[in-house]
């Protein structure tokens, strides 16, 4: 890819967005950063099937409930990686696209009047996470941002953007930055911190430089196994039909039926484990269990694979994304799920248990059911390391060694 693929950014505008990112001051806790789901150590994901975020102490795979604050539930989706989200064709986000960039509209369940100011569809992102209980907020009434969101007080001088920015305010380093990145702007408010995280993660995580990349462009050549693989992938399994163009993906939605564990995505009343997908932000049932097809740039480091992460082998996810209907009726639940304590693991299965949601999912994929051999499988893979991108994993700038709150830097 060329740089007009991509948006452009601004060093003092990435500077600060890397501190921001890195800096648990954004939770309503102050004890989870941006940086504790998307650790580059783990693709810029978890390395988890599905994680904890509020309650939950450590990091990827080693981290558990904190005792003296347990989660109330899993997050109900895998971590996504973050890779290329700078490039313009990225029209919507999150696994269901409940996010998107229509003509430069920006469009969110929360209504229009919550996105205004943000300069990029990946700044109006970060008002998701930051709001979330589950994820950064904190539940009900522990802190003062999660009172705000409990109260529906988002934007204003009394919501949760403002009790964050306020921190950031009150931090000299930031307001320094702040007035270099963001010159004769008046105040610094959420929407500049938006900005600034949405360009760091556009910097530090573009990747075009992956042996693929060199092949388009003829500086290099593959080896036998993966030009077999990338003819299984283009033409003779058809897996391009929707993984297509620079990034492996046609940015659009389908019923792929994949296992689905966790709590789903439901309402806290709602009692169901179901995640019914794009249907939730479209309201039609054909979109239901729809989810977006992801880009493969650094897949192989993106486990575990899966909207709910239930596969932690890529070969065996493969295999089963090929033929669905019988990976589902043969799913063996190998998933990486830290302990949570038996009320949460007890919501684990309930969807999987339950024989007629499984139907019902079984039943909205479309297209045959296609057997891989092992061979195929092995060839497919050799093609997906081409996708590996050595720069981009190692990133630009990295984790900082401090931040400007004091806090903790979540670190392997």
């Amino acid at each position: 890819m060329t740089d007009d693929a991509y948006r452009a950014t601004d060093p003092a505008k990435v500077a600060l967005g890397r501190l921001l990112f890195w800096d648990p001051v954004l939770s309503g806790n102050r004890n989870i950063s941006c940086g504790t789901c998307h650790q580059p150590q783990f693709g810029t994901g978890d390395g988890l099937s599905l994680g904890l975020g509020e309650g939950g102490i450590g990091l990827g795979t080693a981290r558990v409930p904190d005792p003296a604050n347990p989660p109330e539930q899993r997050i109900p989706r895998n971590a996504p990686g973050l890779w290329n989200l700078g490039a313009k064709e990225f029209t919507a986000l999150f696994h269901d696209g409940r996010i998107e960039d229509r003509d430069g509209v920006l469009r969110t369940p929360m209504g229009p009047e919550m996105v205004e100011g943000f300069d990029t569809l990946l700044s109006a992102q970060t008002m998701f996470p930051v709001l979330s209980g589950d994820e950064m907020a904190g539940h009900y009434s522990e802190n003062e941002v999660a009172q705000a969101v409990r109260q529906g007080l988002i934007t204003g001088s009394d919501g949760a953007w403002e009790k964050l920015s306020a921190r950031v305010r009150a931090i000299p380093e930031y307001l320094t930055m702040w007035e270099t990145a963001f010159p004769g702007d008046d105040t610094l408010d959420f929407t500049d911190i938006s900005d600034a995280i949405g360009q760091f993660v556009e910097f530090e995580w573009r990747s075009d430089t992956a042996p693929f990349d060199l092949w388009l462009r003829g500086e290099d050549d593959l080896s036998a196994r993966a030009l077999q693989g990338a003819e299984l992938f283009y033409f003779t399994q058809g897996c391009a039909s929707c993984h297509s163009g620079p990034f492996q993906t046609d940015q659009d939605f389908h019923v792929t039926g994949q296992p689905q564990l966790g709590p789903g995505k439901r309402a806290r009343f709602e009692r169901h484990a179901r995640d019914e997908g794009r249907a939730r932000v479209t309201g039609d049932a054909a979109d239901r269990f729809a989810f977006r097809t992801p880009s493969l740039r650094n897949v192989t480091e993106t486990g575990p694979w899966g909207h709910a992460g239930a596969y932690a082998d890529l070969r065996d996810f493969i295999a089963a994304h090929a033929a669905p209907r019988a990976a589902l009726s043969e799913y063996a639940r190998d998933v990486t799920l830290p302990d949570a304590g038996p009320e949460i693991a007890a919501t684990d299965w309930t969807f999987m248990d339950d024989a007629a949601e499984v139907t019902a999912l079984a039943t909205a994929v479309r297209g045959p059911d296609r057997v891989l051999t092992e061979t195929e499988v092995t060839a497919l893979m050799a093609f997906l390391e081409t996708l590996r991108d050595e720069t981009a994993l190692a990133g630009r700038l990295g984790i900082p060694e401090t931040v400007p709150s004091g806090l903790p830097v979540d670190r392997p």
